[in-house]
């Protein structure tokens, strides 16, 4: 067993399922926001019953993202230190801020949220659902940045093999931190926003809290088109950003071998790595170099430029990234539909909608993922773009049966961690709104008790 290749797998796995989670709870973080604006501006309880229901939602994915999120990070000291050696005095500040300026802050205000019903007023409440969401926000911003370090590494030299930062601004702001952020937290606003809509259409097609449900399905079907529309240009400035940046991987994306003047954008093709072709090729003649370059007779380079060990896994990370990009589309189509039906007057009594609505649910987590496979996949061979090999970051003291110990133990887990995640967002959907709210008021109102016994004692 080749220690390397488990050391991989095993992150992949644990970040493949970490990353189920933090998409959600900001996505949601902000449909929240909103429901809490509602309650604050008007003061209908309706708007609360709204809040308090998927705040017990958020809470259940924050849980399980925080446990999740923390075996990801101690990975980088143990399967992967020679990575941290060379590289930890720069990957490690963005890490330390997102614990410090971006997780407790979030994680503060929840407790807030969950438990302060009954003590603070409705504009307190909208307050820190802003701060909530503010700081899933910017937690996300601190892991893209060191993300986007190892993507396009700035701001740094190397001394005695390991990369110093010399300046922090340029590494913090590389070239690919924002449009990667941008790109990634309007994916979340999806996510969140069709995750509110499935299970709403769910209530609908059941005829359980219509009224309930309507309402929500109608704020996240806003919430999703505007999100899914804005995706567009949003994913069109990334894919620029790599293609003048990280050109091996834009090459991979687009399936593109030779170098080419007015190079195609391909529509349907299957990429051969080994005969170094693709296959069954649709495409249309320059429209490549005029979305990169804005010129039909610019240059796009091919796989074919660069040493061959430089080359990405060219078909996982073409499938990857076209799959996505289907997905956006589809996100699109759908939520106009909505839209449509709503205009018309249709919305309501349309199950067919509902339908696609409910089995919707779990394709903006698989969206993520893809695009997750996409960037990290890309990226290969590299674990520092250009500056390190992913096989040399490996530790080298950890024999491989540990390594394959630790996955069996992981993936155990993580499948007990998924099915209580299922488990606990299934028993709160079927208590319904009505038994989301007394329970937030019976623990609000029991914290309260603690609290007077405290100071009785």
């Amino acid at each position: 067993m080749d220690p390397i290749w488990l050391s991989r797998l095993q992150f992949a796995m644990t970040i493949g399922f970490h990353y189920l989670f933090p998409p959600l709870t900001i996505g949601m973080a902000w449909v929240i926001v909103y429901l809490m604006t509602r309650y604050h501006k008007n003061g209908d309880e309706e708007w609360g019953r709204q809040a308090r229901f998927w705040l017990r939602l958020f809470a259940i994915t924050f849980g399980i993202g925080v446990a999740t999120g923390l075996t990801m990070e101690f990975q980088f000291g143990t399967n992967w230190s020679e990575y941290s050696k060379m590289v930890g005095g720069i990957f490690g500040a963005p890490l330390a801020a997102e614990g410090l300026f971006a997780f407790f802050l979030e994680s503060t205000f929840v407790g807030v949220l969950l438990f302060g019903w009954e003590r603070f007023s409705s504009k307190m409440l909208w307050i820190v659902s802003i701060l909530v969401a503010f700081g899933a926000t910017l937690s996300v911003f601190w892991i893209i940045v060191a993300n986007s370090w190892m993507q396009t590494p700035a701001g740094y030299k190397i001394v005695a093999g390991k990369a110093v930062l010399t300046d922090f601004w340029a590494s913090v702001f590389n070239a690919s931190t924002i449009p990667r952020y941008l790109h990634t937290v309007d994916a979340a606003l999806i996510t969140g926003a069709l995750f509110v809509l499935g299970l709403s259409a769910m209530y609908l097609l059941k005829h359980k809290h219509e009224a309930f449900a309507l309402r929500s399905a109608k704020v996240s079907l806003v919430f999703a088109a505007l999100a899914s529309v804005a995706q567009l240009p949003l994913g069109y400035y990334h894919a620029v950003q790599v293609a003048r940046t990280q050109p091996e991987k834009f090459a991979a994306f687009e399936g593109l071998f030779e170098t080419r003047k007015s190079a195609p954008l391909l529509l349907f093709g299957i990429p051969d790595e080994k005969e170094a072709r693709t296959k069954a090729a649709v495409s249309v003649p320059g429209m490549l170099s005029f979305l990169v370059h804005f010129d039909r007779n610019k240059e796009v380079k091919g796989l074919k430029s660069f040493p061959r060990f430089w080359w990405p896994p060219v078909l996982l990370t073409f499938i990857s990234f076209h799959l996505m990009f289907l997905l956006g589309l589809f996100f699109i189509g759908l939520t106009m539909l909505g839209l449509f039906l709503w205009w018309r007057g249709h919305l309501e009594r349309n199950r067919f909608f509902w339908w696609i609505a409910a089995l919707t649910v779990p394709l903006p987590f698989l969206a993520n993922e893809l695009g997750w496979m996409a960037a990290e996949v890309g990226r290969q061979p590299w674990i520092v773009y250009r500056v390190m090999l992913t096989a040399r970051g490996a530790s080298k003291v950890v024999p491989a049966s540990q390594i394959l110990g630790s996955i069996v133990l992981f993936g155990t887990i993580y499948l007990l961690l998924g099915a209580a995640w299922l488990y606990l967002i299934r028993q709160v959907w079927r208590q319904g709104p009505q038994m989301a709210t007394e329970a937030a008021a019976a623990t609000s109102r029991n914290a309260q008790g603690d609290d007077r016994s405290e100071d009785v004692g």
